[in-house]
Parts: structure tokens; C-alpha cells; sequence
């Protein structure tokens, strides 16, 4: 389905309504749509590729060692093993929240010893010691602690999207990392080749020069250009071994620069599904996670508007002191006191109701992010779609021009090295220079195709077909 002057309801109102509408919660500011409605499709995708599910799209690229790569990444990355330990502990959080809605007890033991002298007389000593048992229970009468353990909830799922979307970034990192190594070894394979083809042409202005007493200065130029080579070539080798290093900290191996990916890149799938659905991007993790926190902003401020309403709270106490310590198991002496306190929340200063204000502020401040956010998904897959297009017709414009920079390239060689009347060196280096900076350049270009296609799947949450979180 192809986009018509972007006239489509876009997702963005809709997400938050689902978030908004359909809960009892009434304090909240009506969401604002975005300027310009987002499109229901994207036109800048073709046809000609089927969907794979969002945590297989890596599979597209058919390259297996590529997905091995991915998954020791997965395994072995200890900033996701952070993040996963931080998803443990929010977990661990939101079950300890829940205990608000339950009684509270606190246990106190004391106790004491004291001892006398007086002249000759025996000394005196006593000792007393004390248990207090104390519970404290509200009744949840307006919902106030219910509205905190669905902001804890909610909070939680947060956690959780923004751990998919570690795990989704990392896949990402690591396979762009996959890909710069590879091209990294390939631009040290053309620095190799253009060094050799330098010092080819060194070799025969040497000759020519000792064969005729002519071309001196043809010799200098072929020393420049092997010099100029060789240097390229160690930068080229240290760009492929920081290529390597940033994998193998990706894998959670030690940055060696050991790594080697081979030589050939991975295959790019040829086109982009047409019509991608906008809804795509409800699964995008930054997404979930902002629905959440929004979500949960809404519950605080309704449980802060609630608190200034008067709450029912039971409360019990039990305890005595005793002059033996055996005495404290003695069940005659837990005596329990229940009662019901009406406790109307005294507004000192009007603290309470300035908490409360800001706490719908908050929640206000949590659509702008969610909004924010939406537009930013919306900008990547917008580029990301563009460049893949525009990146593909590069590329076939710079196979043409390699193609032909090779012939004169060949041509000019060949000339210089017969002899041919006419031919300089001159000529020969500038067809070298062109050739090698279109095969170099084509390098690049074909990575730059690959790592924008991560990127394109990094934007839209996964797959092209697959939709929900």
C-alpha cells in the first residue's frame, strides 16, 4: 500500500490513546497529534522480499558465521548481563512494592541489667527486658495503593522493552562490526595489490631508465607512489585490526585484534518490501518503554491526587516488660490492642497538593517523551528507507565507473610498458590513482548498503513482517 500525501491516521495518537482511553484514570491532558500525520505506509519500499520473524532477521543476510557471531555476542556481552541483572532487580523491586497493600509488623526487643554495691552488704544486681509487637495495615479504600502497584507494573514492563532493546542493539552492533571487519580486510587487500602494482611500475621505469639514460624522473615518481603505498598499507592494517577489537569486546573476548571474517561480505537482500505498515514501530523496544513509563506516570499522579483523601489504617500493638528473659515466650503477657484510625492527610503548607500538581506535570512531561521518541522511530526509517535507495543507484554508477577506470588503468600499463610513443607515467599513475580509489570506494559503498540495512531493521524493531512487541 503506497503512501498518498501522507493523509493516513497515524499510530502515534492511537498508541497513547491505548495507553490513555482505555483506563479509568480521568486527570489526564488530552494528547496532541503530531504535526502532519505519519504515514500508514512507507512509499520508499519496494517489492520483491519476503518478512522473517524480528528475532531472526539477521538470517536474511545468509551468512552463518555472521549469526554465530551474534549469538556469542549474545552470550558473552556483559553490558547486556548488566542489563539483564538491572531487569532481575527492577523485578525484585516491583514484587517488593506489592507489600504496601499487606499488613506491616515490626518485632522490638529490649532489655537491660543493672547492678549495686552498697558498703559490706552482698551486691544487688536486676535485670528486665521487653518484646513489642506491632502491626500496621491500610485499606486500600480509594485505590491509592493499587494505582502505585500498577505504576510499579507498568515500570517493569519498561525494564523489560528496554532489555529487548539491548539485546536488539547489540545484534545490530555486532553485525555492523561483522561487516566493517570484513570491508577493513578488503581495504588491506587492495592496499596490497595497489602496493604490488606500484612496484611494477617502479620496476619497468627502472629498466627504462637504465636502458635509455631517460625517465629520471619517472623513477622518482614510481619511489613516491611505493612509498605512499606502503604507508597506506600499515594504516589500512591497523584500521582492520581496531575493526577486530571492537568485535571481539562486542563477543566479550579480549580485544587482541586476532579476529579474522573473511573476505567476502555478507549478501544484501535486494529490495525492501513495499508498503511497510507504519505499526511496525509499536514493537520497537524505546517505544514499548516509553508507553510504559507513560502508563506509569498516569497511576502516580492518580495515587497522588488520592492521597490527599483521608485513609483507613488498622493498627495493633501487643508487649510488656518482664523481669526474665524465659517470660518473653510467655503467651499470658501478648496482649493486643486493634484499632481503626481515620486519618484525614493535613495539607501543611499545601505540600501535598503542589506534590500532586507534580505529579501530573510528570505525567504530561511522559506524552511530550513518548511523542518525542515516536517522531525520532519515524526520522530512521525515513532515512534508513531514502539511503537504501539512493545507495543502490550509487552503486551502480560506481561499478561503471571502476569497471571503465580498470580498462585505463590496464591500458595505460600496458602502453608505458611497450614502450608506445606517447605514453608517460604520468598518465599511468593518474589511471592507477582513479582505479584504485573507485575499488575502494566501491568497498565502502557496498559495506556503507549493508550497515544501512541493519540499521533499517534496528529502526523498525525487527523483521518486515512481524508485528506486536
Amino acid at each position: 500500500m503506497q503512501r498518498n500525501s501522507r493523509a493516513y491516521p497515524g499510530i502515534l495518537s492511537a498508541s497513547i490513546l491505548l495507553v490513555t482511553g482505555c483506563s479509568p484514570l480521568t486527570f489526564r491532558t488530552p494528547v496532541s497529534s503530531l504535526h502532519g500525520s505519519p504515514p500508514a505506509s512507507w512509499e520508499n519500499s519496494l517489492t520483491g522480499h519476503s518478512g522473517r520473524i524480528s528475532t531472526g532477521w539477521l538470517e536474511t543476510f545468509h551468512d552463518s558465521d555472521l549469526m554465530a557471531t551474534v549469538d556469542a555476542a549474545m552470550d558473552r556481552n556483559q553490558d547486556l548481563a548488566a542489563a539483564a541483572a538491572r531487569m532481575r532487580a527492577a523485578k525484585y523491586q516491583q514484587l517488593a512494592g506489592r507489600a504496601r497493600v499487606k499488613p506491616d509488623a515490626s518485632l522490638l526487643t529490649s532489655g537491660s541489667v543493672s547492678r549495686s554495691e552498697n558498703g559490706r552488704a552482698p551486691a544487688q544486681s536486676s535485670e528486665s527486658y521487653g518484646l513489642s509487637l506491632s502491626t500496621s495495615w491500610e485499606l486500600d479504600v480509594w485505590g491509592r495503593l493499587r494505582d502505585l502497584n500498577a505504576a510499579d507494573e507498568a515500570d517493569q514492563v519498561a525494564t523489560e522493552a528496554l532489555f529487548r532493546g539491548a539485546r536488539l542493539s547489540l545484534a545490530a552492533s555486532t553485525a555492523r562490526s561483522w561487516c566493517n571487519l570484513i570491508a577493513a580486510e578488503q581495504q588491506l587487500e587492495l592496499a596490497h595489490i595497489t602496493l604490488d602494482s606500484f612496484q611494477r611500475n617502479l620496476r619497468i621505469s627502472e629498466r627504462n631508465y637504465k636502458g635509455t639514460g631517460q625517465g629520471a624522473l619517472d623513477v622518482q615518481f614510481g619511489r613516491t607512489n611505493v612509498a605512499s603505498a606502503q604507508r597506506d598499507l600499515e594504516s589500512r592494517r591497523l584500521a582492520r585490526d581496531e575493526a577486530a577489537r571492537t568485535l571481539e569486546v562486542l563477543t566479550g573476548r579480549f580485544p587482541a585484534g586476532t579476529t579474522r571474517a573473511g573476505h567476502e561480505l555478507p549478501t544484501l537482500p535486494k529490495k525492501v518490501p513495499a508498503g511497510l505498515p507504519s505499526e511496525l514501530l509499536d514493537r520497537r523496544p524505546d517505544l514499548t518503554a516509553a508507553r510504559a513509563s507513560l502508563l506509569a506516570s498516569a497511576h502516580r499522579a492518580h495515587a497522588s491526587r488520592k492521597s490527599l483523601l483521608p485513609s483507613l489504617r488498622l493498627t495493633s500493638s501487643a508487649g510488656t516488660p518482664v523481669s526474665g528473659f524465659s517470660q518473653l515466650l510467655n503467651p499470658d503477657w501478648l496482649v493486643a490492642s486493634i484499632g481503626a484510625n481515620l486519618v484525614q492527610t493535613l495539607d501543611t503548607g499545601g505540600a501535598q497538593k503542589l506534590e500532586a500538581r507534580a505529579a501530573l506535570e510528570q505525567n504530561q512531561a511522559a506524552v511530550h517523551d513518548y511523542q518525542q521518541v515516536a517522531l525520532t522511530a519515524f526520522r530512521e526509517v525515513e532515512s534508513a528507507l531514502d539511503a537504501d535507495q539512493s545507495l543502490a543507484r550509487q552503486e551502480d554508477f560506481l561499478v561503471a565507473e571502476v569497471e571503465q577506470a580498470a580498462l585505463a588503468e590496464r591500458q595505460s600499463t600496458r602502453d608505458y610498458a611497450d614502450g608506445i610513443e606517447g605514453s608517460d607515467i604520468l598518465d599511468v599513475l593518474e589511471a592507477q590513482r582513479r582505479a584504485n580509489n573507485a575499488r575502494s570506494s566501491l568497498i565502502r559503498l557496498r559495506n556503507e548498503r549493508l550497515l544501512n540495512r541493519i540499521d533499517l531493521h534496528l529502526a523498525l524493531g525487527g523483521d518486515f513482517k512481524t508485528r506486536g512487541a
